[in-house]
């Protein structure tokens, strides 16, 4: 780690705290002119950081920069297992982590962006990620189960980021099958897990895990496609505290992570369909070309929805599309 990440380290633990020159030269066995240069690199990248005589250094409490820093000071000191990469801009996060998973980069990396410039949903759709107000990371996992058990990871998923919005705000989060988190009837997040396995075993290689979360409204708002489907967890810039984007990040993390672990064991599973928006509705299943009325009933131990069609008949949907019929 550089001389500029511990500096930002400890400044991030010590937020809205001056903290002397000399001191950080001492814990970080350094000199004076070192820390000087790490704090104006920090400045250039836009850190929030008042520099004072006799008294030092301070990140101001309301700098809303990620950084691997600001997020892991509120992990679980018992899980170390994230390496956390965090970038400013990036085209899309699952691109570049699927790119790490075939050069053999180990499970666990977690790439992070302030923006993407092409962020992508299911069925390649663009998901839109503006800068300063979201969350979209991608988690690379080498979980060793059989291709058929892929839906567990975007089920764990679903039910960790769930949680993990309703611990740091005062939203009820729900979610609609199979992939979305819903708030106040609006879509808050939607999950895309790729996979890679072996074609002889079945065995997944690894999986590409992305999240996007909109956590704050953006400032020129939703765009025309998604304004009346999409909202942000909280209302305004103003509700949400500085560093709420790094603590939801924690959250999830580690609400992931005592799920993936034993992952087969599907201990999410009952919280995954309790949380349904789905089941008693009057739904439209979607494909390219036409769509069909029926009624969900209910989210078997597979997660396929089972549902009752117009004729009566009952179907089971291992994945596609769905909506609410209004």
């Amino acid at each position: 780690m550089s001389v500029k990440d511990k500096t930002l380290s400890i400044l991030e633990n010590n937020k809205g705290i001056y903290i002397s020159g000399e001191n950080l030269a001492k814990e970080l066995l350094v000199s004076r002119n070192a820390i000087w240069k790490a704090i104006k690199s920090l400045k250039n990248d836009g850190y929030n950081i008042s520099s004072v005589n006799n008294k030092g250094y301070c990140l101001s409490p309301d700098t809303d920069i990620l950084s691997s820093q600001s997020i892991s000071k509120y992990l679980n000191r018992d899980i170390n297992y994230f390496n956390i990469k965090v970038y400013k801009t990036i085209n899309s996060t699952n691109s570049a982590i699927k790119e790490l998973a075939i050069n053999g980069e180990k499970e666990g990396t977690v790439i992070i962006a302030e923006e993407q410039t092409e962020g992508r949903g299911r069925f390649g759709r663009k998901f839109y990620s503006p800068k300063k107000t979201g969350i979209y990371m991608s988690i690379l996992l080498r979980p060793q189960i059989h291709s058929s058990k892929a839906f567990l990871i975007t089920t764990a998923t679903a039910v960790a980021v769930a949680e993990a919005i309703e611990s740091i705000s005062n939203k009820k989060a729900k979610i609609k099958w199979v992939n979305d988190i819903y708030c106040d009837n609006k879509k808050v997040c939607g999950i895309l897990t790729e996979a890679s396995f072996d074609f002889e075993s079945g065995i997944i290689d690894h999986a590409l895990l992305g999240i996007g979360i909109n956590v704050k409204p953006p400032e020129e708002g939703f765009t025309e496609g998604i304004k009346d489907i999409a909202t942000s967890i909280f209302d305004n810039k103003n509700s949400a505290s500085s560093d709420i984007r790094s603590r939801l990040i924690a959250e999830v993390l580690t609400r992931f992570w005592s799920y993936y672990k034993n992952i087969e064991n599907k201990s999410f599973l009952e919280e995954y369909k309790s949380r349904s928006i789905l089941i008693n509705k009057e739904i439209n299943i979607l494909s390219k070309n036409s769509s069909e009325k029926a009624v969900a009933i209910e989210i078997d131990d597979d997660c396929r929805l089972k549902v009752k069609m117009e004729d009566g008949s009952i179907r089971l949907l291992s994945s596609g599309e769905v909506s609410i019929r209004i």
